[in-house]
C-alpha cells in the first residue's frame, strides 16, 4: 500500500512534526508500506527528526512563508501553484490513501481525482481558532470554524485526538478518534530527587509560557533552590525572556533551544508541568509520564482530561485557576514519595498509548477505505 503525508515543512522541532515522522517510520519500517511525505515549505533544510530511508520525500516549493504579512494575492497565487504542483505529484505516485494534517491542501485536497482515499488529521481541539480573538475578529475566526467543519466533511475520513474533541465537532459520519502514539518505554525513569521541573513546547502564546513563569514567581518563594527547564523555540521568545528577567528569575527558570533526545531531559527531572490555553492532545504529557513524571496540568481543550488521572498520576487543575495550580505543584514540590508513586503510576498508564496499539488502529483504517468504497 502506499500512502502519502503532506504537511508544510519537516525542518521544526514540532510536536506536529514529531508524530508525523513517528508514524511514517513505523509504517515504512515495520509495516513495510511505501511512504511518501510532501512538503511545501521544506527550502533544502534537513527534517529536525530521523526519517527512515524507506521513505520518500518530495517538496513543492511553494514556500508560504515568503509571504511577508500573508497578503491575500501573493498567497492566493501560491494557493493555486500548491494545487498544481502536486496534482500532477499525486497524478504521478497514484497512492492508495493521501493524508494532509489540516494544512494549506486541506482546501482542495479532497478535489483531486488520482484514485486515493483521503484523509484528514486535525491535532488541535474544534475551536482553536478563537483563542487570543477579539473584536470583529472573531467574526471572521467564526466563519473559518464553520470552513473547517465544511472542509472535514468532504473527506473520506476524518481524525482527531481525543474523545473530547470528536464530541466538539458534533454529528458527522467520517469522524474517528486515534490518539497520538509514544514510543516511550519505562527503560529509564525520572530522576525523583532532582529538583527540576520541565516544560516542552513551542514558545508561543498556545503553549502559556507566560502563565508557566507567574506561577513559579510564587514557587520561588517557598522552593527556592528549585528550577525550572524550557525546552522550545517560538515568537515568543523574547517577550518571556523579559518576563523572566522583570520577575527575577533569570537563576531559577530557563529556556533551552529544542533537543531531539528529549527523554534524557525528562530523565533529568522530577515533575513536568503543563499551562497550555489549548492543545490537540500533547504528546509531551504522554511523553513525560511515560517517563515516570508526575504531571500539574490545566484542563484544557483538549487532551489532559484523557491522560490525566486527576490525583493518581497527576494534578489536573481547573483551567486559568493559578492558585490551585500552585498548591497542587507544592505538594509535589515538597514530598519525593508522592512524586515517585505518582511517576510510577503516570508511566503505568500510558500503555495504552504505545505506538504498537496506535498504529495497528491507523493500520486497520488505511486498508478499510483502500478496500470499501469509491474514491474521491
Amino acid at each position: 500500500m502506499k500512502i502519502v503525508y503532506c504537511i508544510q515543512s519537516l525542518a521544526t522541532a514540532g510536536g506536529m512534526e514529531r508524530v508525523l515522522v513517528n508514524k511514517a517510520n513505523y509504517l515504512a519500517d515495520v509495516f513495510k508500506e511505501e511512504v511518501v511525505i510532501i512538503t511545501t515549505d521544506q527550502k533544502g533544510d534537513l527534517p529536525f527528526y530521523a526519517i527512515s530511508e524507506r521513505i520518500k520525500c518530495f517538496d513543492l516549493g511553494i514556500n508560504y512563508r515568503d509571504n511577508p504579512g500573508n497578503k491575500l494575492i501573493p498567497r492566493l497565487k501560491k494557493k493555486r501553484l500548491h494545487r498544481k504542483r502536486l496534482e500532477k505529484l499525486l497524478m504521478e505516485l497514484r497512492a492508495d490513501i493521501v493524508i494532509s494534517l489540516f494544512k494549506k491542501e486541506s482546501d482542495f485536497l479532497y478535489k483531486i481525482r488520482d484514485g486515493s482515499k483521503k484523509v484528514l488529521e486535525f491535532h488541535f481541539s474544534r475551536f482553536y481558532r478563537l483563542q487570543n480573538t477579539l473584536g470583529w475578529r472573531i467574526l471572521l475566526k467564526k466563519m473559518l470554524l464553520k470552513k473547517d467543519k465544511y472542509l472535514a466533511s468532504k473527506y473520506d475520513k476524518f481524525v482527531v485526538l481525543t474523545e473530547e474533541d470528536r464530541r466538539l465537532w458534533g454529528k458527522a459520519d467520517n469522524i474517528c478518534v486515534i490518539h497520538n502514539a509514544c514510543d516511550f518505554k519505562g527503560e529509564e525513569y525520572a530522576n525523583w530527587a532532582a529538583k527540576r521541573v520541565i516544560a516542552v513546547g513551542r514558545l508561543d502564546y498556545q503553549k502559556g509560557y507566560d502563565r508557566l513563569i507567574a506561577i513559579w514567581k510564587q514557587i520561588r518563594i517557598a522552593f527556592p533552590d528549585w528550577t525550572l527547564e524550557i525546552f522550545g523555540e517560538g515568537s515568543e521568545q523574547e517577550f518571556l525572556m523579559r518576563r523572566i528577567r522583570e520577575s527575577g528569575l533569570e537563576n531559577v527558570v530557563k529556556i533551552h533551544q529544542p533537543v531531539s533526545g528529549i527523554r534524557e531531559e525528562y530523565c533529568k527531572s522530577s515533575v513536568y508541568v503543563m499551562t497550555s490555553r489549548f492543545e490537540g492532545m500533547p504528546m509531551v504529557l504522554i511523553e513525560a509520564m511515560a517517563c515516570g513524571l508526575p504531571v500539574v496540568a490545566y484542563a484544557c481543550q483538549c487532551g489532559p482530561r484523557e491522560i490525566i488521572q486527576d490525583g493518581r498520576n497527576g494534578f489536573l487543575i481547573e483551567e486559568g485557576k493559578e492558585e490551585a495550580f500552585i498548591q497542587k505543584l507544592s505538594l509535589l514540590l515538597q514530598d519525593r514519595e508522592l512524586r515517585e508513586k505518582m511517576g510510577r503510576e503516570a508511566a503505568d498508564s500510558t500503555g495504552r498509548f504505545s505506538r504498537e496499539k496506535i498504529m495497528e488502529q491507523w493500520e486497520k483504517l488505511f486498508y478499510r477505505l483502500k478496500e470499501g468504497g469509491e474514491s474521491v
